[in-house]
């Protein structure tokens, strides 16, 4: 999953980005409103932390612009120290789909940021199952066969996102895209090596079992239901 975090105050965005990447998310962070916007209407993200007062645009005409100009239906979650009701209403009417009030606990913005991504632009199921083999989001465990597999968090990733995109060939671009930081210093072959490592987890083990990772050559992958 990948976040966007739009954030002026440098200590708080930076901490949500860790805190984010430590529970295998992919995050970015904007320290501005017009880089937010620019970001948040040419990146791909399954939800966006937005700030209210930011400099250069706020994050009401940010959200709105979005919503209207854009027509970016991403789940967006307000983040200020502003509580009041009309602040909230305001940022709701502007398109926000929840409202979170500074100071508050990492525990919390976890569980609205996994409640938002439940009804995102696509259905985004907590357990994903494709012929024998099972990812669960919640508890971050692979299975095939019954049989727990050990995966790596950019391993688990990726495998997620080619699973819901399954019947789709996703490219490499895509992959790095979704699961990289938007700053990442992503090496060409770095997504063929993950997929390797991949294979050897899911499929070499179970020779009697067909493959789930196929490559479609000069295209990408693909993991068919």
């Amino acid at each position: 999953m990948r976040v966007l975090i739009v954030e002026d105050e440098h200590k708080i965005a930076n901490t949500i980005r860790d805190g984010l990447q430590q529970n295998n998310y992919a995050a970015d962070v904007a320290y501005d409103g017009k880089e937010g916007y620019d970001l948040a209407s040419t990146e791909d993200y399954d939800v966006i932390i937005l700030d209210l007062m930011l400099p250069g645009m706020d994050g009401f005409t940010v959200c709105e612009k979005l919503r209207k100009e854009e027509n970016i239906h991403t789940p967006i979650l307000m983040l200020t120290a502003r509580s009041s009701t009309e602040d909230k209403v305001k940022g709701l009417d502007a398109g926000a789909d929840d409202y979170l009030a500074k100071p508050f606990s990492f525990s919390e913005l976890m569980a609205r940021i996994r409640a938002l991504s439940r009804r995102p632009k696509k259905s985004l199921e907590q357990v994903l199952k494709i012929k024998d083999l099972e990812l669960n989001t919640l508890t971050k465990q692979v299975k095939r066969s019954g049989k727990i597999l050990d995966i790596s968090k950019k391993e688990f990733s990726i495998l997620e996102h080619l699973m819901r995109n399954k019947n789709a060939v996703v490219s490499r671009d895509q992959i790095i895209s979704h699961v990289w930081d938007y700053d990442a210093d992503v090496l060409p072959n770095t997504v063929e090596v993950f997929i390797g490592f991949l294979r050897s987890k899911i499929d070499k083990p179970f020779k009697k079992k067909p493959k789930i990772i196929k490559t479609v050559r000069g295209f990408g992958y693909t993991i068919r239901d």
